[in-house]
């Protein structure tokens, strides 16, 4: 075996030696005919972080679960620490090893407290630790990573996810690896937490730990990011120092063609006039918030953005029908106004909601096909016989209209990448044809060329005279994408910004509740933003 220290290549750090902690070769995985991972390799070196980056499908999750002892390799070589290892049988191994891994989806057991699911499965690393000593370990990482700390008796699923997530990273840390892994794991995060959690593993590699930073946000990799190894369809297929890792040599590398850069909102019309299509009046979130009004029209793209639990979530479930403190949500339907006081009654009104949680909108025990057809049911049925054909034609639409990547339809829809499983769940209430689509963060953790392809489909049906609502916690959504932005702040809105105005430096300033440099008072409704100021709204 080589020497385990190697020159670090990053020109934005001090050259040194770093010992590697972790080194993969080579490893290969397929399931059935699936060939999911044909050859990964990486270095991981102490007090340093790897960006791990490339689209769904690429391999980089099935190579995450080999090194979290998930799933076993067929073939390829691991070195720990200088020593090699036959393989990883279990998570408990692996962390056993030093490596814990914090994955995309949020993996809590609900129904217990934060101070148990921070624990879950700590104690076989660390021993035996009083419950007083727990709590007090408990609060100072979860104060590290939220500012406060919430109740530790608290069952978890009264939590935000943002907070939740927050249990599954300190749970991660109080096992005190040496090899973190974070899967995608800033998705679920706003961008205060997100700050403070690359503040701790700024801390983490000072102290020689190594992590590997997976995401699909070039912005993170430029930030966080010593060094940089890229994936496409199963193989390694580079390594680059921080400095050479522009995004267009990234996005090359990824997908094997060059970028095409363009902004979606610049395919539609730059002013918005089409008909009201849903009234928001004298909404109040949550006790104590200001009421606000909100008017969303068809043809645009209307972004909701702000902290995690500021209510961005909270108004985006008063438009389909969750209940609100005051205020009351109509839609205008061109020959009658009908409120929306259910669920069931905004469906009925062509309102479509599309989740934040992936989990919460596919059924994983049902086939693509069955995913896809669960809205259009009735439509797909002749006499009482469900008719695939009808089904699987639609969905062969949609598989173009939005580049899903998939096998035989009748597959599990959980053998298709993450980001093709959103895919899916986009297009099955596309397939249903609302007037009115709600978006609960969409892209959260998809690559770039899919987030592309949403926007392009999105811009497309905004322009046919779609009104969509979408919450995104990427910024870059905000100033790409929406023809207008509402920021909320403490449970109502306080700015409203016209989509051609915003830039990164206005957004984030009013997530933290910087002052616009001219203040004006308005309602949040389209065709009264001034452009020449920065507008609070009441």
């Amino acid at each position: 075996m080589t020497d385990t220290t190697v020159p670090v290549r990053d020109a934005d750090t001090v050259v040194a030696e770093r010992t590697v902690l972790l080194r993969v070769e080579s490893v290969a995985k397929a399931f059935g005919p699936t060939k999911a991972l044909r050859d990964g390799s990486l270095e991981v070196r102490a007090g340093e972080v790897l960006a791990l980056v490339g689209e769904n499908g690429s391999g980089k999750s099935t190579l995450v679960k080999i090194l979290s002892g998930v799933h076993q390799p067929d073939a390829g070589r691991i070195w720990i620490g200088g020593t090699e290892v036959a393989g990883l049988a279990t998570p408990r191994d692996a962390r056993a090893h030093g490596i814990a891994t914090v994955f995309q989806e949020v993996l809590v057991a609900e129904a217990r407290s934060v101070l148990d699911n921070v624990w879950l499965g700590v104690e076989n690393i660390r021993g035996r630790v009083s419950r007083a000593e727990k709590a007090r370990l408990a609060r100072d990482i979860l104060t590290t990573l939220l500012g406060t700390c919430p109740d530790l008796a608290t069952p978890v699923e009264e939590l935000s996810l943002s907070d939740r997530q927050a249990c599954g990273i300190a749970r991660a840390l109080l096992g005190e690896p040496q090899v973190l892994i974070l899967d995608e794991a800033t998705s679920a995060l706003d961008v205060e937490m997100r700050d403070r959690l690359f503040a701790h593993v700024h801390e983490l590699t000072a102290r020689g730990a190594g992590v590997i930073f997976i995401t699909h946000r070039m912005d993170e990799v430029a930030e966080l990011g010593d060094r940089v190894s890229v994936m496409r369809s199963g193989v390694t297929v580079g390594e680059l120092a921080r400095s050479e890792a522009s995004l267009p040599v990234l996005v090359r590398l990824m997908t094997g063609t060059e970028q095409t850069e363009r902004h979606a909102r610049a395919e539609r019309a730059t002013e918005v006039d089409g008909p009201p299509y849903v009234s928001a009046t004298g909404i109040v979130l949550r006790p104590g918030a200001a009421p606000f009004d909100v008017e969303v029209r068809g043809g645009e793209i209307l972004g909701l953005a702000g902290l995690e639990g500021h209510g961005a979530e909270l108004f985006l479930d008063a438009l389909r029908g969750v209940r609100i403190v005051a205020g009351e949500v109509v839609r205008h339907t061109g020959t009658a106004d009908v409120r929306i006081t259910s669920t069931r009654s905004a469906a009925r009104q062509g309102i479509a909601f599309v989740p934040r949680e992936r989990g919460h909108a596919v059924f994983s025990w049902m086939s693509i096909r069955e995913n896809f057809g669960m809205p259009t049911l009735r439509d797909d049925t002749r006499g009482g016989i469900l008719s695939r054909r009808h089904t699987l034609s639609r969905l062969e639409e949609y598989v173009g209209r939005l580049n899903i990547v998939l096998g035989d339809p009748e597959n599990h829809i959980t053998t298709l990448s993450g980001g093709n499983q959103q895919k899916v769940v986009v297009a099955r209430w596309l397939a249903a044809h609302p007037r009115i689509l709600l978006l609960n963060d969409p892209t959260r953790g998809i690559d770039i060329n899919a987030k592309n392809d949403l926007y392009r489909l999105l811009s497309e049906l905004a322009a046919a005279g779609l009104a969509v609502v979408m919450l995104s916690t990427e910024v870059d959504e905000h100033i790409e994408l929406m023809d207008r932005v509402l920021v909320f702040r403490e449970g109502t809105v306080t700015r409203e910004f016209d989509g051609a105005d915003v830039t990164r430096e206005r957004l984030i300033g009013a997530y933290f509740g910087e002052a616009p440099e001219e203040v004006a008072t308005l309602s949040a409704t389209p065709g009264t933003t001034d452009t020449d100021t920065d507008e609070v709204h009441a």
